[in-house]
């Protein structure tokens, strides 16, 4: 049949590009719901590594408590499997001296992977460390869920394994924390010193006694680390507490939800990095006792701060520095005080425009770990 004048040609009018922008935009609308969730399932393969570590981040004392498979153990870790100590053979340096040691630690619902990849721009702190420096990188995995205490015994136990099955191949040792690990490491080097002190003038000194890994610690890195607690569970806390004393039915569901997080989540309200604290019968009180655990002698403290501003001067920054860690309790009172002895040494680093995972792939703070390590 021929065209009539009052038949549209969409291919020659002169309006016809927009038609097929039109019909182009209908098109990408429709198959909007399978990419995104083509995505969702890419994202979901890539980051499967992370579902045992959230959920013992959140639950992880109680399968620690029912004896749970799922309960993660404190090791270290290659190929994505625990590694006892004995099996990671350690070896000296070329020279047979020696080898500086770092080892990560990562945070709340963590695990070692985010040590490893995940850098768009390039390798991450651990491989580009080995890569560049050929330094001995090892990464710790555990339940973050356990009182940051509990963690901190067992890690102290890891490392004094480590530095007596190997005394000839861990040199000087350089920790490093993220987050909560940054309080794990505080805590495991208060019960390291409290059991020199302890043994100080006994078997400490008699020729064979077992090493303490604090003779070997050199540098403590610590990367968007709540030292004076998380204000995210301050509000937590004082969400429940406020939901109880509403007393209501709805009210006290509610805050017994929020009062089934972990330990581990409970200890960030004020960095609890002591047994004592948590045991105390006054442990939930509005302003509970807290144990003043002050940075070790000979050792230098890297405090490395995040910001999601550009200026770090403002209230704002002080209390949501990278968006997780204030900036006030990133610093850290203990490591800002005026008091402390002469030979303490801190060093401070803030990083504007930063947020609490981006400490993790930055070239900057990767320059700054790498120039600690070189040292």
């Amino acid at each position: 049949m021929p065209e009539t004048p009052d038949s549209p040609d969409f291919s020659s009018a002169p309006d016809g590009s927009r038609w097929r922008r039109v019909a182009a935009a209908a098109g990408r609308v429709a198959r909007a719901p399978l990419a995104g969730a083509e995505f969702l399932y890419r994202a979901g393969q890539e980051n499967v590594h992370f579902t045992l570590p959230v959920l013992n981040g959140a639950f992880g004392d109680q399968l620690a408590a029912r004896h749970d498979h799922r309960a993660i153990q404190m090791s270290f870790r290659r190929h994505e499997a625990d590694v006892p100590v004995a099996d990671l053979r350690l070896t000296p340096g070329p020279a047979g001296q020696p080898q500086k040691t770092v080892v990560f630690l990562h945070g709340l619902m963590g695990d070692e992977i985010i040590w490893q990849t995940g850098s768009p721009t390039g390798l991450r702190y651990g491989p580009a460390l080995q890569q560049e420096l050929g330094a001995c990188c090892l990464y710790v995995r555990y339940n973050s869920g356990l009182h940051i205490s509990e963690n901190g015994q067992l890690l102290h136990k890891l490392l004094t394994e480590l530095v007596q099955t190997f005394p000839a191949a861990v040199g000087e040792l350089v920790l490093v924390g993220h987050s909560m690990g940054g309080l794990v490491i505080r805590s495991a080097g208060y019960y390291a010193d409290q059991e020199a002190r302890a043994t100080r003038g006994t078997t400490a000194a008699e020729p064979g006694a077992p090493s303490n890994w604090l003779g070997h610690l050199r540098d403590v890195v610590l990367l968007g680390v709540p030292n004076d607690g998380s204000f995210l569970e301050q509000n937590s806390f004082f969400t429940s507490l406020i939901l109880r004393k509403i007393n209501l039915w709805p009210t006290r569901f509610v805050s017994g939800l929020i009062d089934k997080r972990s330990n581990g989540i409970k200890d960030l309200r004020h960095a609890r990095l002591v047994e004592q604290d948590w045991q105390n019968p006054h442990a939930d009180d509005l302003f509970p006792p807290r144990t003043v655990v002050p940075p070790l002698p000979g050792v230098h403290y890297h405090v490395l701060v995040g910001s999601l501003l550009k200026s770090a001067t403002s209230v704002l920054h002080e209390y949501f520095g990278d968006g997780l860690v204030g900036a006030g309790s990133a610093h850290g009172r203990i490591f800002r005080d005026p008091a402390a002895p002469p030979d303490l040494r801190i060093s401070t680093q803030v990083y504007p425009k930063l947020h609490h995972g981006t400490l993790l792939s930055n070239p900057e703070v990767y320059a700054y770990l790498r120039d600690v390590v070189a040292q």
